[in-house]
């Protein structure tokens, strides 16, 4: 099937339904419970609930914890299933097995590797990352600057699309350099390849967050000669709200690096309660603590699932969805000033599209599409989001989601006051 969507003024819902018919990837939206009457375009941020998941954390409960006991921590397997699935993993992001380990949160995960990777280069004095970064990610880094800087704080550069890029911050004082495969609020994607090359031949080491890239977007670690990476389970792969980080370390970097936080599972004889640290050997290493095994559980239910996909098949899919997308918007919006602001060449976008407005609050827009059964979220200070998951998501779902949207906007329902109250979570 062709990746472009059919001419804007062919499109109509009986178009999207025939391409829904011929979806290759169709049978898996049934492996999804999905409410009634919902269209959901927030995955890019909470994946839906597959339907094997409750099955399996109840199965877990109630045999490998409430029968097995503290037995399971061997009989069920509990202790490697960070390296187990880590290895699960490893094909969706092209790693090999052995480099990648489950995490605690994702941003436990980017101190982890941010540290190890600034203790490769202790001769450069520099972070590079950018200003549209998700903010947790530049809030960890402030706290590597002081921990790897030793007696003075290494320096913060931050790259941004108005200036300077990156090409002007790096040099030969530059350690380390971090950045998100995937924007979260533009959904702009980065040649991974590219720029991890450039990188390199600066001397320094390449950082990347793939939260909104794996699951989503071809990624291949190994072939772009990455060094580190980390990511989240919970968007695109599933793996359910507080699912945990993964983390990725190319082999060669293996045996040197030394993460942040030394816990006990990373020791190489956790066992033997010694005093003093031993690194594990490989990218156990990274492991800290107890894993959260009941969250472990539902991201083992939703890799079950994972490896039945095709991955060429599933980044075709997600750029029909988001070109048919962007084309009904086109055609159908700009009489409410609708901005795409997402890239619209396909290479440089990943499965989301971000539009704004400036003759409608975006916030309030969005929840009078939430109250219809339009599920995207906002971003602050005007970016409306919508994520397109291929597993599930139909190309009638983005027409419905499309004509919505106009209805909301063209009768001004937004302007509703009880639109305007803003949640914890927005």
């Amino acid at each position: 099937m062709s990746l472009t969507a059919p001419a804007t003024h062919a499109i109509d819902r009986a178009t999207c339904e025939a391409l829904d018919a011929a979806d290759p990837l169709a049978g898996f939206r049934e492996r999804f419970d999905l409410p009634e009457g919902v269209v959901y375009l927030d995955g890019n941020s909470l994946g839906a609930l597959p339907r094997a998941t409750a099955g399996h954390v109840q199965r877990v409960i109630a045999e490998e914890w409430g029968t097995g006991l503290i037995r399971s921590w061997n009989d069920a397997g509990w202790f490697t299933k960070p390296q187990a699935l880590g290895d699960r993993i490893a094909p969706l992001i092209g790693a090999a097995a052995g480099e990648v380990v489950l995490g605690d949160s994702t941003s436990a995960s980017l101190f982890q590797v941010a540290v190890a990777a600034a203790r490769l280069r202790p001769e450069r004095r520099v972070i590079v990352s950018e200003r549209g970064n998700f903010p947790t990610d530049l809030y960890v880094l402030e706290a590597v600057q002081e921990l790897a800087g030793g007696a003075a704080p290494l320096e913060r550069r931050l790259i941004d699309d108005d200036g300077p890029g990156l090409d002007e911050v790096l040099g030969d004082d530059v350690a380390v350099v971090v950045l998100t495969h995937v924007n979260y609020r533009t959904g702009r994607m980065y040649d991974l390849a590219d720029v991890t090359r450039r990188v390199h031949e600066a001397g320094a080491i390449m950082v990347w967050d793939l939260c909104h890239s794996v699951g989503a977007v071809p990624v291949d670690l190994n072939a772009a000669g990455a060094d580190f990476a980390f990511g989240c389970t919970y968007k695109y792969l599933n793996g359910g709200p507080g699912s945990p980080s993964f983390i990725w370390v190319a082999e060669r970097h293996q045996s040197a690096a030394r993460p942040a936080i030394t816990g006990w599972h990373g020791h190489a004889d956790p066992f033997s309660f010694d005093v003093g640290y031993a690194p594990a050997p490989g990218v156990t290493r990274f492991r800290v603590g107890t894993p959260q095994l009941l969250s472990v559980a539902a991201l083992e239910a939703s890799l079950d699932l994972w490896e039945d996909v095709d991955l060429a098949q599933l980044r075709e899919k997600s750029l029909r969805l988001t070109e048919l997308f962007i084309s009904l918007v086109d055609a159908r919006l700009a009489a409410w000033g609708v901005e795409v602001v997402t890239p619209r060449q396909s290479a440089r976008r990943g499965s989301q599209v971000s539009i704004r407005t400036d003759r409608a609050d975006g916030y309030a827009v969005v929840q009078a599409l939430i109250e219809r059964g339009v599920i995207g979220d906002y971003r602050a200070p005007d970016l409306m989001r919508f994520g397109f998951t291929p597993l599930y998501v139909t190309h009638a779902d983005v027409w419905d989601a499309v004509a919505v949207l106009e209805d909301v906007l063209a009768t001004e329902v937004w302007r509703e006051p009880r639109f305007a109250r803003r949640g914890a979570v927005t």
